[in-house]
């Protein structure tokens, strides 16, 4: 690593009013950040172990450094944990905070705990780029993008919230990420990709690629990459068995069809029956749930190692879709069923704290629309 990198990294992470966060650096970058105080590579490595596998956030708990060492990088850098502008706990036990970064935006983070497994659904931008016609999260615009450690600061936060450090194995709390939250990862690759590295480190957080799982609507050119470089599961939000429809509902589809998308799908690096893609499809009443729909999606799956996720529709303030009928799902599932394709019906979680699939849309969105509307009613005597 040169030079010119470890200065790359503190445009990055340095705050103006403030010491340097050091999370989200790379393994590289930390050696090179205690490079410049002096310090040898293994310095690196012992903070490595306690910010990632220890969860600790202030340097004097780190008793194997000595000392004037703790003070000095007490100093000059931070160990951070995004702040939490809202928590909330929904009837069914899913969690769902909303974070406040440092320029003032927010993100949305959800927790669902299950029996066998508690996953997290992370974010990857500010808003989001699509505009999924069925997603709340699309209806905000896109603000930016997430830099990796605003990535895996919510992933250290969850942990601290769940009680999850020094627990292994199926003791944890938190087992799985999906990447399914606010934004388009894969319009995010490069800081996607480096809090993906760091997250699934053996010396870290050690959260294992088979656990994480990629969720994208179709950016076709980043799709093999992803497989090749990060080896973590794919899924895909798919919603439409016709280009007409998709077109529709999910825009991207204008770019990348649904042919070229199928196409990416059967060359995903790591596919197979045991690391099957999951195809994503909302099921919206009278649009994309009718048998022949059905029949469909069992033509475009065929040479694909799949499974196929239906999801309920998830109503939200304003939305134009009805979820489909109980009976309507069940005759859909029945068909992929029957032709071979595992299709669980997802159980909605965290309705009632809008933390379900589809759902969420930051309160700094809503409270920005309410001011502009306010803004735009006033009188014009009382703007100053």
């Amino acid at each position: 690593m040169g030079a010119n990198a470890h200065a790359a990294v503190f445009d990055l992470n340095e705050r103006p009013d403030g010491p340097t966060d050091l999370v989200g650096l790379s393994r590289a970058e930390l050696t090179a950040a205690m490079a410049e105080l002096g310090e040898p590579a293994f310095r690196a490595r012992q903070l490595w172990s306690w910010m990632y596998r220890r969860g600790a956030t202030d340097f004097a708990e780190m008793t194997d450094l000595a000392k004037p060492l703790r003070g000095r990088l007490a100093e000059r850098f931070s160990i951070g944990r995004p702040e939490v502008a809202r928590a909330q706990v929904s009837a069914d036990g899913t969690r769902k905070w909303l974070f406040k970064l440092a320029d003032g935006h927010l993100i949305e983070t959800v927790h669902i705990p299950e029996d066998d497994r508690g996953t997290l659904c992370i974010s990857s931008q500010v808003g989001c780029t699509l505009t999924c016609r069925f997603c709340h999260t699309g209806t905000q615009r896109l603000v930016r993008n997430l830099q990796p450690r605003e990535i895996v600061a919510q992933v250290l936060y969850a942990r601290d919230a769940l009680g999850d450090w020094g627990l292994e194995g199926e003791d944890r709390r938190l087992t799985n990420i999906v990447l399914m939250g606010m934004g388009e990862p894969l319009y995010n690759y490069e800081n996607v990709a480096c809090a993906l590295k760091l997250i699934t480190d053996g010396d870290g957080m050690a959260v294992s690629r088979r656990r994480i799982t990629l969720s994208t609507a179709g950016v076709v050119p980043m799709m093999e990459r992803c497989g090749a470089e990060l080896g973590v599961k794919l899924a895909v939000s798919l919603h439409a068995v016709t280009d007409e429809l998709r077109d529709r509902i999910v825009p991207l589809n204008r770019k990348y069809p649904i042919a070229e998308l199928m196409a990416a799908c059967r060359s995903y690096p790591g596919a197979s029956n045991a690391r099957r893609i999951t195809f994503e499809y909302v099921m919206l009443k009278g649009v994309n749930d009718s048998p022949a729909d059905a029949r469909g999606l069992v033509r475009l799956l065929q040479g694909i190692p799949a499974k196929v996720n239906l999801i309920p529709f998830n109503p939200w303030p304003g939305s134009a879709f009805e979820t489909s009928t109980d009976e309507a799902i069940e005759a859909f599932a029945r068909i992929l069923m029957n032709a071979g394709y595992a299709s669980p019906v997802r159980t909605p979680r965290g309705q009632d704290i809008l933390a379900a699939c589809g759902q969420l849309k930051s309160a700094s969105e809503r409270a920005r629309r309410l001011r502009h509307d306010a803004a735009a009613d006033a009188p014009a005597s009382a703007t100053p």
